[in-house]
Parts: C-alpha cells; structure tokens; sequence
C-alpha cells in the first residue's frame, strides 16, 4: 500500500484524478482510496502534516511492502525549475538536519511562508511528515517529493497552477509514486 500525504485540496485533486481515488473520511480528514493508495490531506503546517500521517499509521496496519509518501509544492531558488519534481534526502527545522539520503537535496521546512533566497527548498510539512514516520519502527519506507512552485513568490502560487504542477509531475514519476 501506498500511503500518501497531501497538504492541499490541490496537490490531492492531481493525485486522485490519476489514481481513479474515492473519496472518504477518517478521524476527521477527508482520505481518498483504491486498492493499492490510501491519500490524506493534512492541512498546511507541520503539525497538520504530522498529525494527519500519524492518523494513517494509527489506522491501518503497517506491512514491510508499504510505502509513506509525502508530496506536495515547494519554493526553491532558481537553481531548480518550476515544475521539477524533487526527491528530498533529508529534512532540516529549526538548525536540525535530518538526512535519509546524502545523495538527494535537503528541504528547509518553515513554519510559514517565505520570500528569501537563502534557502535552496523551502516547504512547510516536510518535517511533520517525517516526524512521523522516521518515529515508527515499523515503516521501512518513506520519500518526501516535492514539485517547486515558485521561486520565493509564495503570493503568485494558485490552486489552479498548484493542481497543474501536480498532475505534470505525476506524469513522469510513475515508478515513485
């Protein structure tokens, strides 16, 4: 099974167009589902996302085969196009760096929205998402992929070009997703 977690209606709508997904709910969040992809969107914010994939792992029994995906849009510095998918390799929040993969980025996860180009990837649930997951010894998989949105423009980002963004980058991103 295929676990994934969204923040936005958006970034879900993409998802759930593909992957034929029906739409429920559990504790709360709307979740969308077929035999093979259980989808929740968690809401902005960290603890949003670190609650919401808490919930999953609360819910459904958790098998070596399973995989947690968190995916969503990102800021980044023009050193990343817009609509590149990124493969994340570590988390960093609050000076803290978190690596899973030295040889993939790390995304800078923020507490609200922001316009500096210090930061190569920026979001605001990837450290929730991980939080969680990294906490559970029974999750052998998990992947943070993030599809960059703006370059430090956060006001120009719509839920229109959100979804849009989503739905290209599934579309060459079969085998992860």
């Amino acid at each position: 099974m295929k676990y994934i977690v969204v923040a936005l209606k958006p970034e879900a709508q993409a998802i759930v167009e593909k992957f034929k997904l029906k739409k429920s709910k559990l504790d709360g969040y709307t979740l969308f589902t077929n035999d093979e992809i259980k989808l929740i969107i968690s809401g902005m914010g960290i603890e949003n996302a670190r609650l919401a994939t808490q919930t999953l792992i609360n819910h459904f029994d958790i098998c070596d085969e399973d995989v947690y995906i968190n995916i969503g849009i990102c800021g980044a510095s023009h050193n990343y196009a817009i609509g590149e998918l990124i493969a994340c390799g570590g988390v960093l929040y609050n000076g803290l760096e978190q690596r899973f993969d030295a040889e993939k980025p790390l995304i800078c996860c923020v507490r609200e929205a922001v316009s500096d180009e210090d930061k190569e990837l920026v979001d605001m649930e990837s450290y929730g998402f991980y939080d969680a997951v990294v906490h559970n010894p029974a999750i052998k998989k998990f992947h943070i992929y993030k599809v960059v949105s703006d370059h430090f423009e956060p006001k120009k980002v719509t839920k229109e070009r959100t979804k849009e963004l989503i739905t290209d980058a599934l579309k060459g991103a079969n085998s992860a997703i």
